[in-house]
């Protein structure tokens, strides 16, 4: 059995009608508070004033970073990591994904006490188990933190280049998008784009449609995290379309930061309505409300039918850091479950 008609099976076994792919989840950001308490226990640190039942507490998107930062500091083993990732793609598996890229950080590993080549070595076993468990394919994305600097930026460049054997398939700038200029990290971009990376980078958040224009400008991606205030010029819309573009977006990310302040507000359907090549993900689940799941579920409420959300797999796929050879599998899979379970747009 082929890998496409082992995931088209999982999925028909798991009734998915629209298979799910994620493009854009920060792997720490994947901690539930209920596991962030079992690990606070374990280490002897208090978080009591982090978490809330089941949600953490933070205000605005400073408050956001530094309580990332805490939960990313309770995982310091390689078998912490292993598990996170394995237990992640693990869990969107059975809500009907079929592929995901985990952003990684080893400037977060360091921060840990964790050698970087360890945390990735162990973060891959985990994305190898969930492929043999579960049937899902998952890719790292190595990614450089912007606000700690183009130097840590291109480290951590240099590190996603020479891990290609570890599933390394791609490099992106994650943290504060108001710090520093895109071109201070166009020599991080260099070395990633030397060693055949796929490149992404956050823009388009809280800073406005310039900063997407120099993003692409200077840092040659073929991908944008959010990107969703591209709305607001038209001349950038034309320009994404003309380039085919691919925006990560994450709704309810962007409504818990207040980007947007309802889901009336959000620019979904408009983004669609301008031809643009749309992707959704859940960033950082647990400390938005979210999942995968409930990302597509609110491309549904804005009028996205079943056609629309298989798009945004099928363009997902499309613009995955995968090898060709399984991105085609993974089309296929596409096709042969929608085929199998009647759903509309199945030729798409």
């Amino acid at each position: 059995m082929t890998l496409a008609e082992r995931l088209a099976a999982a999925a028909r076994e798991r009734q998915v009608t629209v298979p799910l792919a994620e493009l854009h989840v920060h792997l720490e950001g994947t901690a539930s508070p209920a596991l962030a308490r079992e690990q606070a226990r374990r280490l002897g640190v208090a978080i009591d004033d982090l978490v809330d039942g089941d949600r953490y507490r933070w205000q605005g998107f400073g408050g956001f970073l530094e309580a990332y930062d805490r939960v990313a500091a309770l995982f310091r083993t390689p078998d912490d990591f292993r598990r996170l990732a394995s237990n992640y793609l693990r869990d969107i598996a059975a809500r009907g994904a079929v592929y995901a890229e985990l952003f990684v950080s080893p400037d977060h590993a360091r921060a840990s006490g964790l050698d970087p080549d360890d945390y990735l070595e162990a973060v891959a076993r985990g994305a190898t188990d969930a492929e043999r468990e579960a049937g899902i394919v998952g890719r790292l994305v190595v990614v450089g933190v912007r606000h700690l600097g183009p130097d840590a930026a291109e480290a951590a460049a240099r590190l996603a280049a020479m891990s290609r054997h570890r599933g390394v398939t791609g490099f992106g700038l994650a943290g504060d998008e108001r710090s520093g200029h895109p071109a201070d990290f166009a020599r991080a971009f260099a070395i990633a784009g030397e060693a055949a990376l796929g490149l992404t980078a956050h823009a388009g958040e809280f800073a406005g449609p310039q900063a997407i224009s120099e993003t692409l400008d200077r840092l040659k991606v073929t991908r944008l995290g959010h990107g969703v205030r591209a709305v607001e010029d038209a001349a950038l819309l034309d320009r994404l379309r003309r380039e085919r573009i691919v925006l990560e977006v994450y709704p309810h990310s962007n409504l818990a930061l207040g980007v947007y302040p309802d889901a009336d507000a959000y620019p979904l359907r408009r983004l669609r309505e301008a031809g643009l090549r749309l992707t959704v993900s859940s960033d950082d689940p647990p400390f938005f409300g979210t999942n995968l799941a409930r990302e597509y579920a609110f491309a549904e409420s804005q009028s996205f039918g079943p056609a629309e959300r298989l798009a945004l797999t099928r363009t997902a796929l499309e613009a995955a850091f995968v090898e060709e050879g399984v991105r085609r599998q993974l089309l296929e899979t596409l096709t042969l479950t929608a085929i199998s379970l009647g759903a509309p747009g199945a030729s798409l």
